[in-house]
Formats: structure tokens, C-alpha cells, sequence
């Protein structure tokens, strides 16, 4: 780096891993983990709302969610999350990383423990209640998306940064593996108390009164971790590149991080006043400089984000619906409402266990050895593959002596998106793009990805019905069919390893490296100068 960095950040890119560190993991991925359980836990309960809100008498299968009540209650928080990523995002570069990160996990608090209430008995007030605040449960961890990874990003050292930032994501993880956990446990427990027959035995019986609080329960739950690390959110210092950069304050950074890093650290208010006279470095989002510089990167870091969601939410929320089809999970008329949650959350519960949170704990170990770029590629590449494998003999996986294949071939796509693109497209846009833009990039990549997940969240409900209308499930009409609707995921895989050739890589460089800030004058001019920036910024992988 050039001789113009300032000491306070030259002193956190050097930092040994220390204390602080695994700190900040814990304290930004407790968030994540809210994050993914109260996203994820919506899919465990919404045959459970079907059978409690709209059972029909003489019927032969189970109630189930309405096509446009099932796509509200499984797509409204992603709304929620996609404008809170955007807003939340801004707002962190315009007031502060820290100052806006509070706000996030108390929305997220209130939120969770209101989706556990009603104002109402019918179907409709229920269903509008749990809309409404899972809006706002979703605005808030949108929030946590731009929030979190630069925050981290700007902790950490330029050697260890990509475990450190993908560290965060992978609790992500554990917050799905607790929601399917959650989920037995309670279902387990009401099941134990309160017998039920299964459905086609007797319809009514089946679904015992005290099923109603069984999802309220499993919702109301993701606001404890929450809750439990809001003390300590609040009391994370300012992040330095934040306060030196952005707010121009060197004293108060070097002051910070001379308690977090235990050392002694210069001021240096002399450097950041003669930074931020430069202005090559004061271009804003819609300008031609930034377009010039970042905006191959921003494109590369807002489509990758898309391709995968729709692939990886359109799996994720609808595994049930994949189990059922395969035969994991037996039909629903043979189970009890509480029988019918136990093994949905047992199967998701299982898939988390071998496949989810290896995959997220491998890309933390092996990030900054093999490097972001190549890891996406590969992921990518995989996920392909094996959506293609298991779409193209579709019918061999529906029989009954190669389920467990289907099982295992479906386990290693979510292994490799985890071990691939859905960590590291969270990571990049939090080290490619300058300070002062860094949280609003990162929540517009973010943005982009949650569109994806709607389409996905939405668009499969719809495409994996079967082409035959008498086949299809109450309310929807034809589909393309589980085979088609795989095949074209694994073409969206496909073009997200094209537009990861867009997405240069940040394995050991300083974040002003990649973002061209802070560069010093070499004393031949303004020409030199561009030509440095340009040469940071324009880098894209060798392929």
C-alpha cells in the first residue's frame, strides 16, 4: 500500500487475530442467526397455518395455505428485507455503522415476538398480523446485511478478513439448524402431551386446539438471541475506517482503536484533513468516476447475488415440498398436524446438519488460502452440475430404492452453494468498494440478491406443479413440474458463474487497495495518481 495510509488502519490490517476479533464474530453473528432462523422457520409451519385455517370439511387431504396467501407469507419478509438492506445500507454511511446497527436488532426483537400474535381468530386477521410484522422483522435484518459484513470487514486484518467476514455469514447456519431444532423440540413436546390420530383416520382430530400455539412458539423464539446480544452491539466502538475516512475524526479513531488493539496509535488529523482535500476520492454513487471504477464490480457483485438466491431460497424454503415428492417425508394425509411439523423439521433439520453448515464452515477455513473468486467459481460450477443430475433422470430419483440418492445428490447443491457463492457474495461487496460507500453498495449487492429470492420464493411455487391440472396442489394452476423447474436453476447457476468472471479478488489486500482510496500523491502528478486507482479498481481475476 501506499505510504499515504493512515497508521490506525495500517495498525487493524496488521493485527494479529486477537480477542476482539472472535468478539465481533459472535456479536455481528448473532444477528445472522436470528437473521436465518426467522427466515427460514416461516417454511416449517405453513402446512401446519393450512391445517389450522383452512381445513374443508369432507375433504380427503389436509388444508392448506391458498397459492396467494402461502406466496405472502413466504415472500413478504423478503420484501421487508430487500427495502431494509437498501435503506439500512444507506444509512449506515450517511450516520454510522454503529449508531444504525441497534436499530436493526430491536426491530428484529420486537418483530419476532409479535409475529407470535394475532388480532383476531379468523384466517384473515391471522394471516394479515403475521404478514404485517414479518414485513418488519424482514426490514430489519435487511438491515443487518450491510451493517454486519462492514462492520467486520473493517475490524479485521487483510490476512484473516475473509474467515472473519464469512465467520459472520456462516451463523446463518446454525440460526437454520436451530429453527428446524426449535421446531422438533416443541412439536415433540405437544405431540407427546396432546394425542391426535393422523388426518384420513379423523379429519378434525387430527389437529389438536393447542396446535395453534405450536408456530407461535417456533416464531417467537428467534427474538431471544436477539435480545441476549443487543448489550453488546451497543457497546462496539465506531468502526476506525468509518470515523477516520468517512467522519474525519482521526483522534476519536486512533483513541478507539488504541483500546480495542491495546496499543499506541497516532492521531494523524493532519493525513486526514490532506485526504479529504483530495478529490479524486470524494465521487458519489451516480457519477461517472464511481462507473468508471466500480461499476463493472457492482454489476458482478448484484447479479451473482441474484442468480444464486433464486436458486438457493426456491430450494431452501421448499425442501418440504422436494421430500414429499421424493417420499421422505410420508403424504399428509397419514400424519397428525404435529407428526407432519416434527418430520418436515427433522428432514430440514438433517439437511442443515450435513450439508448447510459444513458448507459455510468450509468456505470460512478455506477463503483466504484459495480465495473468494475461485471458491464462487467452483460453487457455482457445482451447483450446476448436481441440479442438472438430479433434473435430467428425475424419474430414477422417484423411485423408491434411490431416494436416499436424491437425498444425498440434493445435500452436496447446498453444500456447494454454502462452500461457494451464498458465503462469498456476501463477503466481496464488503471489501471492493470505498468507505464511504461500502454499506450502501453492499446493501443495493444484498437488495439484488433478496429480488432473487422473491422470484425464487414466489416463481417456484408456482413452476414445480405438476403439468397435469388434476395433479396440482388446491388453487394453483399447472406448472412447468419439480423436473423443468430444476433444469432451470441449473441453468441460473450457470450464468452465475459468467458474471463471477466480473468480480475481482480481494484475498490479502487492505480494503483501500481494492477501493483505491487513501493512495498517495508519488509526487508525478494527477495522472499518476488515476492510473493507481485505476489499477486498484480495475483489476478483474485471471481466468
Amino acid at each position: 500500500m501506499a505510504g499515504g495510509q493512515l497508521q490506525v488502519l495500517n495498525a487493524l490490517d496488521q493485527a494479529k487475530t486477537q480477542w476482539y476479533h472472535f468478539t465481533a464474530i459472535v456479536i455481528a453473528g448473532m444477528g445472522f442467526f436470528t437473521d436465518a432462523y426467522d427466515l427460514f422457520c416461516i417454511s416449517l409451519v405453513t402446512k401446519l397455518l393450512g391445517r389450522i385455517y383452512y381445513h374443508v370439511d369432507g375433504s380427503t387431504n389436509p388444508g392448506s395455505l391458498p397459492p396467494n396467501v402461502s406466496a405472502a407469507v413466504n415472500g413478504v419478509a423478503f420484501c421487508g428485507t430487500l427495502a431494509g438492506q437498501l435503506f439500512f445500507g444507506w444509512l449506515g454511511d450517511k450516520m454510522g455503522r454503529k449508531r444504525v446497527y441497534g436499530m436493526t436488532l430491536m426491530l428484529m426483537v420486537i418483530c419476532s415476538i409479535a409475529s407470535g400474535l394475532s388480532f383476531g381468530q379468523d384466517a384473515k386477521a391471522v394471516m394479515a398480523t403475521l404478514c404485517f410484522f414479518r414485513f418488519w422483522l424482514g426490514f430489519g435484518i435487511g438491515g443487518d446485511y450491510p451493517l454486519s459484513a462492514t462492520i467486520m470487514s473493517e475490524y479485521a486484518n487483510k490476512k484473516t478478513r475473509g474467515a472473519f467476514i464469512a465467520a459472520v455469514f456462516a451463523m446463518q447456519g446454525f440460526g437454520i439448524l436451530a429453527g428446524g431444532m426449535v421446531a422438533i423440540i416443541i412439536s415433540a413436546a405437544f405431540k407427546a402431551k396432546f394425542h391426535a390420530p393422523a388426518y384420513e383416520v379423523d379429519p378434525i382430530a387430527s389437529t389438536v386446539p393447542q396446535a395453534d400455539y405450536v408456530w407461535r412458539l417456533i416464531l417467537m423464539f428467534g427474538s431471544l438471541p436477539a435480545a441476549l446480544t443487543y448489550y453488546w452491539r451497543m457497546k462496539m466502538p465506531e468502526t476506525a475506517r468509518y470515523t477516520a475516512l468517512v467522519a474525519k475524526n482521526a483522534k476519536r479513531a486512533a483513541s478507539d482503536m488504541s483500546k480495542v488493539l491495546q496499543v499506541e496509535i497516532e492521531a494523524e488529523q493532519d493525513k486526514v484533513e490532506s485526504l479529504s482535500q483530495d478529490t479524486s476520492n470524494s465521487f458519489g454513487l451516480f457519477s461517472k468516476e464511481f462507473l468508471r471504477r466500480h461499476g463493472l464490480h457492482l454489476l458482478g457483485t448484484t447479479m451473482t447475488w441474484f442468480l444464486l438466491d433464486i436458486a438457493f431460497y426456491s430450494s431452501n424454503l421448499f425442501q418440504k415440498d422436494i421430500f414429499s415428492a421424493v417420499g421422505w417425508i410420508p403424504p399428509a394425509k397419514t400424519m397428525s398436524a404435529l407428526e407432519e411439523v416434527y418430520k418436515i423439521a427433522r428432514a430440514q433439520t438433517l439437511i442443515a446438519l450435513c450439508s448447510t453448515v459444513p458448507g459455510y464452515w468450509f468456505t470460512v477455513a478455506f477463503i483466504d488460502k484459495i480465495g473468494r473468486f475461485k471458491i464462487q467459481l467452483m460453487g457455482f460450477f457445482f451447483m450446476t452440475v448436481f441440479m442438472f443430475a438430479l433434473a435430467i433422470p428425475y424419474h430414477h430419483w422417484t423411485l423408491k430404492d434411490n431416494r436416499i440418492g436424491f437425498v444425498i445428490m440434493y445435500s452436496l447443491t447446498f453444500f456447494f452453494s454454502n462452500f461457494g457463492p451464498n458465503a462469498t457474495t456476501f463477503v466481496v461487496p464488503a471489501e471492493i468498494f470505498p468507505a464511504r460507500l461500502r454499506s450502501t453498495c453492499h446493501g443495493i449487492s444484498a437488495a439484488s440478491g433478496k429480488a432473487g429470492a422473491m422470484v425464487g420464493a414466489f416463481g417456484f411455487l408456482y413452476a414445480a406443479q405438476p403439468q397435469d391440472k388434476t395433479k396440482t396442489d388446491a388453487g394453483y394452476p399447472p406448472g412447468i413440474g419439480i423436473r423443468n423447474a430444476l433444469i432451470m436453476l441449473g441453468a441460473i447457476n450457470f450464468f452465475g458463474m459468467v458474471f463471477t468472471l466480473l468480480v475481482p479478488e480481494s484475498k490479502g489486500k487492505s480494503l483501500e487497495e481494492m477501493s483505491g482510496e487513501n493512495i498517495e500523491d508519488n509526487g508525478n502528478g494527477r495522472e499518476d495518481l488515476d492510473q493507481q486507482a485505476a489499477d486498484y479498481t480495475s483489476s478483474t481475476n485471471p481466468v
